[in-house]
């Protein structure tokens, strides 16, 4: 069974930063893709940032020159800097990982539990 554990969340004030990591664990054969979406109250889910199948990252243009992605595959885990955060990265941001769980299966989105950033004005 895979799990994505996401920490880090928390309330910061406008300005400030906060690091997210979330670790992919149980039976893994490949992760293909894994980063960070986000979404805020009455809001679709958007991508925040990612790794893609490909090794390169993709960003969303919000947050593009103040947050960055990185990862340490030997654990498994994926960070997110968020730095200069506003107001309005105020969300829940959720962990995601497309991984394979064998070598002769498909592919699959996996998904966290969530952790609440609120940035204060």
């Amino acid at each position: 069974q895979v799990q994505l554990v996401e920490s880090g969340g928390g309330l910061v004030q406008a300005g400030g930063s906060l690091r997210l990591s979330c670790t992919a664990s149980g039976s893994i054969f490949r992760i293909n893709a894994m980063g960070w979406y986000r979404q805020a109250p009455g809001k679709q889910r958007e991508l925040v940032a990612v790794f893609t199948s490909g090794g390169n990252q993709n960003y969303g243009s919000s947050v593009k020159g103040r947050f960055t992605i990185s990862r340490d595959n030997a654990k498994k885990t994926v960070y997110l800097q968020m730095d200069s955060l506003k107001p309005e990265d105020t969300a829940v941001y959720y962990c995601n990982a497309n991984l394979r769980v064998g070598i002769s299966t498909t592919p699959q989105d996996y998904w966290g539990q969530g952790t609440q950033v609120t940035v204060s004005s």
